[in-house]
């Protein structure tokens, strides 16, 4: 849009007849996050990241019974994945995912945060890892996993943003520990799974 006297007073008339209009015309996001708190305290967060279009690249579910538990048979890119999962916890020193399962389309973790300094573990006198700012220790490390996964995988992998949980008592962990565990068996039902999409 080109902006010009006349798209101003257009647009002044459209804003004071109550009409809302974006420069863009393009819809607005929703904030993922929750507003006002501190995703760097102490705690225990459940995140999930997708796979752009929620394709099935990192598995296939296998299994189908009680003596054939189901897992997730990891495709290549999957494997890529997990080595990478495992290797976030050895990047900071108080950040690191206590459970994770990687599913066809999407991973499931959750990710514990102990606040010493703050800051990312050092390794032979560098940080491999962005400095998280205030406020910033989930988001950071969610970044730094997806952008690690798709370097190695050399592709963008990921859709743009993920979903998280704040895990607040022990009731919570303990039912979320419980829905990671049993997600293979329960791909069915999942609104992840594609037919449910």
């Amino acid at each position: 849009m080109v902006y010009n006297v006349e798209s101003r007073h257009f647009l002044c008339n459209l804003l004071h007849a109550g009409v809302k209009y974006s420069m863009c015309n393009t819809p607005t996001r929703k904030k993922m996050r929750l507003e006002g708190y501190d995703y760097s305290r102490a705690g225990c967060y459940f995140i999930t990241i997708c796979v752009k279009n929620r394709q099935e690249l990192l598995g296939r579910i296998v299994g189908d019974g009680v003596l054939d538990v189901p897992y997730c048979d990891l495709s290549e890119t999957g494997k890529l994945v997990d080595s990478q999962m495992r290797d976030m916890s050895y990047l900071y020193e108080d950040k690191w995912i206590e459970k994770y399962v990687i599913m066809p389309n999407h991973v499931h973790m959750m990710v514990v945060v102990e606040r010493k300094d703050g800051s990312p573990r050092v390794l032979d006198g560098t940080s491999r890892t962005p400095s998280p700012t205030t406020n910033a220790a989930i988001p950071s490390f969610v970044s730094t996993l997806k952008r690690y996964i798709n370097k190695n995988c050399g592709v963008g992998l990921w859709q743009r943003s993920y979903h998280d949980h704040i895990i607040r008592n022990e009731a919570e962990y303990q039912k979320i520990w419980q829905y990671i565990e049993e997600n293979p068996a329960r791909w069915k039902e999942d609104c992840y799974f594609a037919a449910n999409a």
